[in-house]
Formats: structure tokens, C-alpha cells, sequence
């Protein structure tokens, strides 16, 4: 597989930060048999990184000079006892009527659940503690494989610290007929909550897995720092739903990748609508010829809400297909930043490229920016992108009012017909109903 060259994402390295440095300090990082070497090696990439300032490129547009850095600690093993319980509707089912298999992680635990069948044909399905004793072998060899600890400051800070995880392996040819299900609950004052997911889906598998990260309303700051790495191997098929429903509370930063091997399919979907601030990595690496991948991104921001995803669509291999849609909408005096890029290596001939971002601005305060890019080094492709900052469009919302329908319901109608071809790329009616809800959650307030 070809590497895409450097200066396609900076993650500029500087000394320069205006905000004070995490105390953690290397008596925080977890005693590990099989992971010891590998979260060592991502702590000292972490004290060498210091924290982005708004000069470093991919970091322009999302200043962290207000995060509150030093103030965060983490949890303490049983500390979930005290806090507040996940709600039911977290842990209902989403993608089906039940599930193959269930993990809720905790400040300081876990709760496994797994179909005994799925067991039986070789599917992990576990919490990074257990994993670490039951399957050691197999975390040492996949983690950081395709997200590495010195991605950046966030990404190596997680890899040293994180114990909250997940392992999902899916062997050689197993079809996961079940979906799987977990959710990651964050309560907690000045917490910092780390966690790392690992899908590896073999040859020819299949799966759906939904996560959910999620966090009760707090006065008080916390944080979330985030890595996921998937490996979708040859002719396998993986439907991965991601939603982001932290507290206003909280700043949230993750690190993404996924690997599609030779005929591998991967369908991605992203839903963001909580947090103070969050800064996402997501990659997409299309590695072997005839992969194909879907990225479908909804979030909707009010307050002084801050998101920022910045994705990436590498085609590293000839006959391979990306396509990106991300829509959000905009209220108060939030802001959202999109930045795209779809690069295209030498060699890989015949790449089907398409990246969009549509954006509805509700309140004259709020702010949009989406900046699309192309990085083409090969000749015979087909790569389009595009981009639309916009408010609601008066011609419909006069319409409806003109047929007796109140001026809120009328803008509730018209922005779920905005969202429409997001909802037309999710396949779960239970996903669906969700993102619906926190439309109607956001209009109302």
C-alpha cells in the first residue's frame, strides 16, 4: 500500500501552546502485561507532543486556549456506583429488535454481554480489560495498528491511558446476523474519559456494530479523548453507526481511521449533537483494489456548541469508490467546521471520488465553514466535491404557512426535509428515529 504523503494533513508538532498542559503524570498509566511496551512508547510521544494551538493547520479554525487542562483527573475503579445510571433509551436497541451482543462502559467499568452462538464461532466481543487477560495476544498485535499513538497530542494521550475499550473481532467468513451494541457513559465533574475501540473484520465477514458515547448534563467541564481503528479485511462487509451525544460539558476529541482491504465494503454513519466542543479525525484509507466506502455524517449544533470533523478519503488503490455526505444545521451562536479532503495516489487508477457538506444556517450568529479538497496523483478518475452554507429558504416555510401550519412546525418540516437524503442513507429506522428526535429537541429550545 502506498503512503499519502505528509503535507496532505498537517499535525504540526509546537512547544507554543497557550493552554496549560494536562498533571497526568506516567504513575496514571495502567500496569499491563501484554500492553505495557505499547502504552510506555505512547507516553512518551505524548510528553514530546505539546497541545494544538489555532497556527497549526488542521487546529485553525477550533482554539483550545479555554480548555481547562490541568484541572482534569481520572476515575477510580467502582467510581460509576455514585454517579448517575444510563438511561433505558440508551440501551434499547437501534439497529434491530435485539441485540447479537451489549457493552456499556463506565467511569471505572463494564457489563459485557455476547450471544453465546456468536461466542461459539469465534466473534470477541469484549471490554479492553478483559480482552488484556483473556486475549492478550490478539489486542498486542492489532492495537495501534492503524490509528498510532503519535497521531497527535490527543491520540497519544489516549493510547497511554486508556483502559475503557472495546474489542470487536469478527472471524474468517462469520456472519453476524445480530447487531452489536455498545454504549460509553461519561458523568462525572472534571473527568477525563478515555476510550479505544478495535474492529477487525476478517475476509469475508460481516457485522453491524452501533456505539454510542453519551454523558448527563454537568456544570462542570469534563473531557472525552477518543480512538477507533477499523480493519475491514477482503470481500467483508461492516455498517458502523457512531453517535456522539455528550453533555454541553464536555470537550471531546477522537482519532479515527479505518482500513478497507481488497473488496471490503465499509458503510459509516455519523450522528453529533452534544458536547461543549469536539474535534474529530476521521480516515477513511481505501487500501486494496475495489474497496468501497460510505461516510453519511448528520449533526446539529445550538448554543455555543463547537464541531469540527475533518475527514479524509485516501485512495491508496486502483477501482476503489468513497462517497461523503454530511449535513448539519445551525442555531444561536454555535459553529461548525467541515474540512475534506478526498487524495488520490499514483497508480490508483479508475477511483470514484465524491465528497459533499451541506449546511443550514437557523440564527444569524451561527457560522458554517466547509472547505472541500481534491489531491489527485493519478489520470483516469472521477472525483467531485462540494460545498453550501445556507439559511431556510422562505418560498417553502411560506407555503406551509399558507396551508394553515404554524410558523414552528413549518421550520421543522422544512428542516427535516434538509436532512431527508442523510435520513435516506441510514438504513436502521431506529437511528433514524433518533436523529429525528434531536431535531425536534434542538427546534424546540
Amino acid at each position: 500500500m502506498q503512503e499519502k504523503p505528509k503535507v496532505t494533513v498537517s499535525r504540526t508538532r509546537r512547544s507554543d501552546s497557550a493552554a496549560k498542559d494536562f498533571s497526568f503524570t506516567q504513575a496514571d498509566v495502567p500496569a499491563s502485561n501484554g500492553l505495557a511496551s505499547f502504552r510506555a512508547s505512547a507516553w512518551d510521544s505524548f510528553k514530546k507532543l505539546s497541545l494544538p494551538v489555532t497556527t497549526d493547520e488542521a487546529w485553525r479554525r477550533t482554539d483550545l486556549r479555554l480548555l481547562p487542562a490541568s484541572d482534569f483527573k481520572l476515575p477510580q475503579d467502582g467510581a460509576y456506583e455514585d454517579l448517575p445510571v444510563v438511561p433505558d433509551y440508551l440501551l434499547k436497541p437501534l439497529t434491530g429488535e435485539q441485540h447479537g451482543g451489549q457493552i456499556t462502559l463506565l467511569p471505572g467499568g463494564s457489563k459485557v454481554e455476547l450471544d453465546e452462538t456468536l461466542a461459539k464461532k469465534g466473534v470477541i466481543f469484549t471490554d479492553f480489560r478483559t480482552a488484556e487477560n483473556n486475549h492478550s495476544d490478539l489486542l498486542k498485535k492489532l492495537i495501534g495498528q492503524i490509528v498510532k499513538a503519535d497521531d497527535g497530542k490527543f491520540a497519544a494521550l489516549t493510547s497511554a491511558l486508556a483502559q475503557n475499550g472495546i474489542l470487536l473481532y469478527v472471524p474468517k467468513n462469520v456472519q453476524v446476523e445480530q447487531p452489536l451494541h455498545s454504549v460509553l457513559w461519561g458523568p462525572g465533574a472534571n473527568l477525563a474519559h478515555f476510550s479505544h475501540l478495535i474492529v477487525f473484520v476478517e475476509t469475508g465477514a460481516s457485522v453491524t456494530y452501533v456505539h454510542e458515547a453519551a454523558s448527563p448534563e454537568e456544570s462542570t467541564p469534563a473531557m472525552h479523548t477518543g480512538i477507533v481503528e477499523i480493519h475491514v479485511g477482503e470481500n467483508a462487509n461492516l455498517r458502523f453507526v457512531e453517535l456522539q451525544s455528550w453533555g454541553r460539558h464536555v470537550w471531546n476529541f477522537s482519532h479515527e481511521r479505518a482500513r478497507v482491504e481488497r473488496g471490503g465494503n465499509l458503510d459509516w454513519i455519523f450522528g453529533a449533537v452534544g458536547s461543549r466542543l469536539t474535534k474529530n479525525f476521521s480516515d477513511l484509507d481505501l487500501a486494496g483494489e475495489g474497496a468501497q466506502g460510505r461516510m453519511s455524517g448528520f449533526y446539529f449544533t445550538d448554543g455555543t456548541q463547537h464541531l469540527d470533523h475533518d475527514t479524509q478519503q485516501n485512495h491508496f488503490a486502483p477501482h476503489c469508490t468513497s462517497d461523503l455526505l454530511f449535513k448539519g444545521a445551525l442555531k444561536g451562536k454555535s459553529r461548525s467546521v467541515w474540512q475534506g479532503m478526498i487524495y488520490v495516489a499514483p497508480g490508483a487508477q479508475k477511483t470514484d471520488g465524491y465528497q459533499a457538506n451541506r449546511n443550514l444556517v437557523l440564527d444569524d450568529q451561527a457560522r458554517a465553514d466547509s472547505i472541500p479538497g481534491l489531491e489527485i496523483l493519478a489520470d483516469d478518475v472521477r472525483c467531485t466535491h462540494g460545498a453550501t452554507v445556507g439559511k431556510l429558504e422562505q418560498e417553502p416555510l411560506f407555503y406551509l404557512k399558507s396551508r394553515g401550519i404554524p410558523q414552528r412546525e413549518a421550520e421543522q418540516l422544512v428542516v427535516e426535509g434538509f436532512f431527508d437524503p442523510i435520513m435516506q442513507r441510514i438504513p436502521f429506522e431506529g437511528v433514524r428515529e433518533r436523529f429525528q428526535q434531536a431535531i425536534q429537541d434542538k427546534l424546540s429550545k
